[in-house]
This record gives C-alpha cells, structure tokens and sequence, in this order.
C-alpha cells in the first residue's frame, strides 16, 4: 500500500518522498497519510539519509489538500477518531533530519499544512497556494490556523484564512509562507541541489539545529537561549565536532559521519 500511494527514491545521502496519487491531485486520504507516517519512520531508521526531499506526483500539485470524499457524512465522534493519534503534520514537524519541499502545483489546505510543517519549502513559479476549508465550512485542523501565523504574521494569515482565497508563489514568497521560487523546470535539480549542499554537513549538528530552531517558536526567548547552550554543549561529544575543528585547522574539506 505505502508503495502505490507514497514513493520512496534514495540517492546516496539524499530521499525523495513522493506523494503518488496524480489522479487524485495527491490528495491525503487516510491510506496515504499512513504511508507517509511508514516512510518518514524509515527515513528516520536509515542512517545513510541525511536529508528529505517531498513532493508530489505530476505536474498539477504536490497535494491538494485532504480527500474531501472521506468528509461526507463523517459524524463529529468519526472525526475524532480520524484525527486521534500520531499526524502527518506533527510527524514531519518533528522529523529529526531536514526536510525540503518541492511544491510542483497547487499545495492547498491539508498540503500547504503539511508544506508547512516542513523545514524548507520551494516553490515552483506555476504554485499555487492557500487554505481553503472556509469554503467547505470548516477550518484547517492540521495545524493551519497555527503554523501559517507563525510564518506569515497574524493579520495576513487571517485574511487568507478567512477568505479562502488562493495565491501564487511571488505572492507567497513576498509573505514568508516559501522560502524560494524557481521556473517549474528547475524546481526538482534546485531542490536535490540545496538537499546534497546540507546533506554534506554534519547530521548531528543539522539535528541540533532543527530541535533549537524548533524550539525557537514554542518557547519564550530565554528559555530558547538556554536550550541553545545546553544543545551547543552536547555538540561538543561528538566526532563530528572534532573533526569539523580539525579540517578548518588543516584547511579542508571535513568529512562527518553523524557520530
């Protein structure tokens, strides 16, 4: 199942995850949001990768939001159950290893959620991108009414929020919601391209960083300072440190190994 919704293709020290439901729009219906669960608990098993890399299948969207089919006649207690548990947006959120979105299309609702709680996200120029749910009469319940602040700013997250409405990608990047816009052509090379330049970093400090950065948006400014130095200290027991120290001193290239 998690091989005909979800791909997985590693390269080296680099995975691209595919959500694999072109006719669909890769729309999240409850079989792909548990493969994805599988295939991030892989990566995460799978010392060899360093770096994530999603998107979706064909060129219309990487995912268009949730598979609104399963909505129709689910009760409040069915939704509930739907919901309970492990998520994928919480999942990639705490995935421990950096992950970088190519958004091919349109990235809505339950997409741009799940974009959202990624690490990295580009966009291809033909992107579009918003939380709709208002116009179905509810509203975003992967974390969408609180990531999209976090990025954007209140004021404006309310307005797409409240509208529905969809933007392009310039409109994106000028807001914060992606982090970079490139032609459609490029945006698979730019993505692995960015992939392999961090994968060549240490994987212990890339994971520090990621919990300190994390932290940065759950925590008042001193105890995130805290948190910093406490992970600042622990970077110094690993080989990765010392060797990082020894190939600037020698004027090298540095060869880490996650140790």
């Amino acid at each position: 199942m998690a091989e005909q919704t979800v791909l997985i293709d590693i390269a080296g020290r680099v995975a691209v995850l595919t959500v694999n439901r072109p006719d669909k729009m890769n729309a999240l219906n409850a079989e792909t949001r548990a493969a994805l669960l599988d295939a991030l608990d892989a990566l995460e098993r799978n010392d060899a990768v360093r770096v994530v890399v999603l998107t979706g299948a064909g060129p219309k969207a990487f995912v268009a939001g949730a598979d609104i089919g399963e909505f129709e006649g689910r009760t409040p207690v069915d939704q509930y159950r739907a919901m309970g548990g492990r998520t994928v947006f919480d999942a990639a959120d705490r995935f421990p290893k950096p992950i970088i979105v190519a958004i091919n299309g349109f990235c809505l609702g339950g997409g741009c959620e799940l974009a959202m709680a990624c690490d990295i996200r580009i966009a291809a120029d033909t992107a579009r991108l918003g939380q709709p749910e208002v116009n179905l009469g509810i509203l975003p319940g992967g974390g969408g009414t609180q990531r999209l602040p976090r990025l954007v700013g209140l004021g404006t997250a309310l307005k797409l929020l409240y509208t529905g409405d969809l933007i392009n990608a310039e409109e994106a990047l000028r807001i914060g919601l992606v982090d970079e816009v490139v032609p459609s052509a490029e945006l698979m090379p730019r993505a692995l391209a960015l992939a392999e330049q961090i994968a060549a970093k240490s994987p212990v400090a890339l994971r520090l960083i990621k919990e300190a950065a994390r932290a940065s948006v759950r925590t008042p400014l001193d105890e995130g300072q805290r948190h910093e130095r406490t992970l600042f200290g622990l970077a110094f027991s690993s080989g990765d440190k010392e060797e990082g120290v020894k190939a600037f001193l020698e004027k090298r290239a540095p060869e880490f190994t996650g140790r």
